[in-house]
């Protein structure tokens, strides 16, 4: 399944880009992508050391927050898109 990913901030510094499309055999949900991308652009530093998902992230599926869904085990399908969002702070 082929799906597209959007960065943005520091990690679109990491990627070198702001959206870019992989194929994924394996993937069944969110988890699974952003692990193998944590793999190909290790210092995105998407997981905490104990492997879970960094807190202060916020990971979109076609524009909808996955932890409305069901977090990493949210279902991905061919055309997916996924946003990776920093954390955000201002005033």
């Amino acid at each position: 399944m082929e799906l597209d990913m959007r960065f943005f901030a520091n990690f679109r510094e990491s990627v070198g880009q702001k959206t870019i499309s992989r194929e994924y055999e394996n993937a069944e949900n969110v988890g699974d992508v952003l692990r193998s991308l944590s793999e190909e652009y290790p210092d995105m530093e998407l997981f905490d050391d104990d492997g879970t998902l960094r807190d202060f992230l916020t990971i979109m599926k076609d524009g909808k927050d996955i932890t409305h869904i069901d977090g990493l085990e949210t279902d991905v399908e061919d055309g997916t898109t996924l946003s990776v969002f920093p954390p955000v702070a201002g005033g």
